[in-house]
């Protein structure tokens, strides 16, 4: 069975009653090249274990399970469980877990089923869960890199650095805990049903420590701030979030005192920027 071939795909679908919703931003890849690039680029071996999220009908889990020494996926949706009971019966070393990954506990699954192994994490992700799934594989602090296919616009939004217009607060954010490298893109025809955007894989390799000193939560406070009034200067965005504790002259000096001049806007700082605000803000 070719999982990426459309009749193959039809037949499951007919043998399974199963239809795609798009509440859950199913799209299934009909380029084999896809999942096999995808699984090449994390860097798989016998020693790794990999946690993937929404398999879908198992086609990047196949290629998986082909150079990991194992993989657990994570699958919401409930009438995908019998298809990949079928697609991975060849696969030993699959486990499907049923559930939410918004809900599941990341660092038991990860100690309880990939102890001894490098793990890593590997999706093609709908893009309705991007921000989220993104968000706790990085907090969790579970994974030596991610290699997922997202939105290229919000790919090319982890990856921008400052002062591109693409910059924003998740961009820091992600930057922040890894080095997110874009390495691919993927076309709509690449998909059935195709998707109205363009794909793209990126990979990001957890740094082994905070890039920068100073407290996160300060951190992102200021960078939420900044970000909050993208079009005001940043000494008005700071001034609308921390006016009740500095007068907006007190503002202009700390910005001044870190080095920047007080016309500038928050999409222009770095987080070594940002770092040296929060810290003179405390």
């Amino acid at each position: 069975m070719n999982l990426t071939d459309i009749r193959d795909i039809k037949a499951l679908q007919a043998r399974h009653g199963f239809r795609f919703s798009k509440s859950m931003g199913q799209n299934f890849l009909i380029a084999d090249w896809v999942p096999r690039e995808i699984a090449d680029a994390a860097g798989l071996d016998e020693r790794c274990a990999v946690l993937e999220i929404g398999p879908g009908i198992g086609c990047l889990t196949q290629q998986l399970a082909r150079r990991a020494g194992r993989v657990a996926a994570v699958e919401l949706d409930a009438s995908l469980l019998p298809v990949l009971g079928e697609t991975l019966a060849d696969c030993p070393n699959a486990e499907i877990i049923p559930g939410d990954v918004m809900k599941l506990d990341l660092g038991s699954i990860v100690s309880d089923r990939f102890s001894g192994f490098t793990v890593k994490a590997c999706a093609n992700l709908p893009y309705n869960i991007t921000t989220p799934v993104l968000t706790r594989l990085l907090e969790s602090g579970c994974f030596q890199s991610i290699t997922v296919m997202i939105q290229k616009e919000v790919a090319e939004r982890i990856c921008a650095a400052p002062g591109d217009p693409a910059c924003g607060a998740f961009s820091l954010f992600c930057q922040y805990y890894a080095r997110c490298e874009l390495l691919f893109e993927v076309l709509p025809d690449c998909f059935f049903p195709a998707p109205k955007v363009t794909s793209a894989v990126i990979q990001m390799v957890p740094l082994p420590e905070p890039p920068v000193p100073g407290d996160r939560d300060a951190i992102f406070a200021v960078v939420k701030a900044a970000f909050a009034q993208r079009r005001k200067t940043l000494l008005n965005a700071l001034s609308a979030a921390y006016g009740n504790r500095f007068s907006k002259e007190q503002l202009r000096h700390i910005i001044l005192d870190c080095g920047l001049p007080e016309t500038v806007r928050g999409e222009r700082l770095s987080l070594e920027q940002f770092s040296a605000l929060s810290i003179a803000l405390r």
